[in-house]
C-alpha cells in the first residue's frame, strides 16, 4: 500500500519527551504538520495511558511505555503496571541503566527492573525498545545478550556515549544508534558517529533536555542534526536525510 504524500515522514524524532513540554498537544500537531515522525518516550508507566490517549489520531507521533533508569529508586513498585500495560505498546521507552554518579546508588534497582523489562518484551517478541546507557553501555548489552535474542525485539541506543569497540559490539547484534545535536558538539563522539554504519542510523532531539539559543529543540529541529550528520559524513542532505527514513522503515519492517 502507498501512503499518500501527507502521511509520509519527512524527518525522524526517535526520542523526545513531549509531555514534558508546556504545549504537548500543539506539539502533536506540529509534528503532523512537519511530517516529524517522531517517538514520545515515557519516563513512567502513570504517563502511559494520557500520552497514548493524546497521540491516538496522530499520523506521526507513536507512543512509547517506559520506567526511566534515573526514576527506579523512586518508580520501581510501578513495574506491575509498566507490565500490565506492555500488551498494547509497540514501543518501549525510555528504560536501561545509568551508572552516572548521581543515580549509581539505585543501579542494583536499575538492574533488576530491566532484567525483567527485557524478559517481558522477549516474551512478546515484537517491540522496539529506545535504551538508555549512560555509563553502562556494557551492562546494557551483557543484559541484552542474555534477555532479548535480537529476533525477539529492535533495540536503539539513545545518545550512545559509549567506546568504539562497544559500538561495533552493539551494531554486530543489530542495534540502532539515535543521533542529536548535542553528541555532535564533541570532537570524540563525532568521530564515533562517524564510523557507525550508515544503516543503522537514526536521528532524535532529546528534547526538552536538549536546548538551542536557551530554548528546548522540538522535533523538527532534526533537519539540522540531518544537515550535521551529512556534512560529517560527506552527503548531500538530501541523501542523508532518505537514509534515515528509508532506515526507520526497515527498522519497522523487522520489528514486525
Amino acid at each position: 500500500m502507498t501512503l499518500p504524500q501527507a502521511a509520509r515522514p519527512r524527518l525522524v524524532d526517535f526520542h523526545c519527551h513531549l509531555d514534558l513540554y508546556p504545549d504537548h498537544v500543539a506539539l502533536i500537531r506540529e509534528c503532523d504538520r512537519e511530517r516529524v515522525a517522531t517517538l514520545a518516550v515515557t519516563t513512567t508507566p502513570k504517563a502511559w495511558p494520557r500520552n497514548r490517549d493524546l497521540a491516538q489520531a496522530s499520523t506521526h507521533v507513536r507512543v512509547a511505555l517506559g520506567l526511566h533508569p534515573q526514576l527506579v529508586a523512586e518508580r520501581e513498585a510501578e513495574l506491575p503496571l509498566f507490565e500490565r500495560y506492555l500488551g498494547e505498546a509497540r514501543y518501549i521507552g525510555e528504560v536501561g541503566l545509568d551508572a552516572g554518579p548521581r543515580f549509581y546508588r539505585s543501579f542494583e534497582a536499575q538492574e533488576r527492573v530491566f532484567a525483567r523489562v527485557l524478559a517481558a518484551c522477549a516474551e512478546h517478541g515484537d517491540k522496539i525498545l529506545t535504551l538508555h546507557s549512560v555509563r553502562a553501555v556494557a551492562k546494557v548489552l551483557g543484559h541484552l545478550d542474555r534477555a532479548l535474542p535480537p529476533d525477539r525485539g529492535q533495540v536503539i541506543l539513545h545518545w550512545f556515549t559509549g567506546t568504539v569497540a562497544e559500538a561495533r559490539r552493539a551494531s554486530d547484534r543489530g542495534c540502532y544508534f539515535s543521533i542529536n545535536s548535542e553528541m555532535l558538539r564533541s570532537p570524540k563522539h563525532r568521530q564515533l558517529v562517524a564510523g557507525l554504519p550508515p544503516d543503522r542510523l537514526l536521528t532524535e532531539t532529546d528534547g526538552p533536555f536538549v536546548t538551542a539559543e536557551g530554548l528546548p529543540v522540538r522535533p523538527r529541529a532534526v533537519a539540522q542534526t540531518v544537515a550535521e550528520l551529512a556534512k560529517l559524513r560527506g552527503e548531500t542532505e538530501e541523501i542523508m536525510g532518505l537514509r534515515i527514513v528509508s532506515n526507520l522503515r526497515a527498522l519497522l519492517r523487522a520489528a514486525t
